[in-house]
């Protein structure tokens, strides 16, 4: 099915024949046409689908037909829960509506950067804003601008913004927007949190859910490699040297840990940083562009960095640290094998995350052969009967439900105290 049967005007097909794009993905032609009609959507696909083509476009027809106001009045809002993601979303929009008709304003907003220049670039209004939620509560709450006349609201990655603790937020942002709007829900996953938002929130929407294609299954190989804890980051550099690879991303825990092991491959002459939520905005921006540059060969990453960022011809996914839930292991790796490009995605497993990985596999349905590199023999894999197989070292963040309690650590203190 052509592009060109869904409805879409003339600037914007044109928008998409610039792309080389020759004919809508999955979730592109689930969606277009019931939100042409302006239904609500609650709608789920991966990673990688063009899932932000889906609501993208609709929104851009929706301005084209619009009556220009002046000043211009925000028409469409698209929540979104990191940094990154709001770029990436807010270039895509600017993108396909370069070849409108009139001038569109796109205003992208985040925070962790000064707000008085994204004030600035609200002078005059803006027609589609890309937000995270607590920077758009700051600017409301400096009167930078209205959502009286938003008419489609979008959250991207409903089930990311409430995980990361947005709840409170949405309710203060949905509390001042219009009773009467177009509302296009788009989930990964749809936990009960998710379930009871869109219950609150959605009139009669259509409830699309897209499986993965076979033909566009990523290419990405998984390998699990013991190792002890302690051995990681020598591991990490052999493998690196060994296997020539141009760009590494990654995963680790906590901020603690990307900063420990960015510094240990820097002393090793391995061009490394530390990319995680507490970076000023700026470096992240520059470690992100140096990285897509290749003038950075590895970036240690906490999962701000496990949805969301499109890099292209990335090779090499590695998990340091397993993640702490089975979902975010398939965002991590889907961050290789993208856009038809081959991946490799390596997991990690000591003594102390054992139980957890075999907890993964079981979840996702792998099964994969678990490899050791002459050299770095894992010799602490299986813990004695009776020891605590899930405490984990200093950084690594704990595993999801099995962390120690307050109560547990105090029990510990008063026990080696004796």
């Amino acid at each position: 099915m052509p592009f060109s049967s869904l409805g879409l005007s003339a600037a914007l097909l044109r928008a998409v024949a610039a792309k080389a794009w020759l004919a809508p993905t999955a979730i592109q032609q689930a969606v277009l046409a019931p939100a042409l009609q302006g239904c609500d959507l609650l709608a789920s696909a991966q990673t990688g689908s063009g899932k932000t083509a889906a609501f993208a476009l609709p929104l851009l027809q929706q301005f084209e037909a619009a009556v220009p106001q002046s000043p211009r009045r925000l028409r469409a809002l698209v929540l979104v829960p990191t940094r990154e993601l709001s770029t990436q979303v807010g270039e895509e929009i600017r993108s396909l509506g370069q070849h409108l008709p009139r001038a569109l304003k796109v205003a992208i907003v985040f925070g962790g950067v000064s707000i008085n220049p994204q004030m600035l670039r609200l002078r005059g209004g803006a027609d589609i804003m890309v937000a995270t939620p607590g920077r758009l509560l700051d600017l409301l709450d400096h009167n930078a601008l209205t959502l009286s006349g938003v008419a489609t609201l979008v959250l991207d990655e409903a089930d990311r913004l409430l995980d990361l603790g947005f709840a409170e937020e949405l309710t203060r942002i949905l509390a001042r927007l219009p009773q009467q709007r177009q509302n296009l829900f788009f989930s990964a996953t749809f936990p009960p949190a998710v379930q009871t938002l869109a219950k609150t929130l959605l009139h009669e929407p259509v409830r699309i859910e897209v499986a993965p294609e076979p033909q566009t299954q990523p290419d990405i190989e998984q390998r699990v490699i013991e190792v002890d804890a302690g051995q990681r980051t020598q591991l990490l550099r052999h493998l690196i040297a060994q296997n020539h690879w141009s760009r590494v991303l990654v995963f680790v825990a906590t901020k603690h840990a990307a900063e420990m092991v960015a510094d240990k491959l820097r002393k090793a002459r391995i061009n490394a940083e530390p990319f995680h939520g507490e970076l000023s905005q700026g470096k992240r921006t520059q470690v992100l562009a140096d990285f897509k540059a290749s003038r950075l060969k590895v970036v240690i990453a906490t999962d701000v960095a496990a949805r969301g960022l499109d890099i292209a011809q990335l090779p090499v996914v590695v998990n340091f640290d397993l993640p702490r839930s089975a979902l975010d292991y398939i965002h991590r790796i889907g961050r290789t094998g993208r856009a038809g490009e081959r991946g490799v995605a390596l997991s990690f497993v000591s003594a102390s995350s054992d139980a957890h990985w075999r907890l993964i596999e079981k979840r996702q349905g792998l099964g994969l052969v678990r490899e050791q590199v002459a050299g770095f023999e894992a010799i602490k894999l299986n813990p004695a009967p009776g020891s605590d197989a899930t405490t984990t070292l200093p950084g690594t963040g704990g595993i999801k439900g099995l962390r120690p309690s307050k109560k547990d650590k105090l029990r510990a203190a008063a026990a080696r105290g004796q």
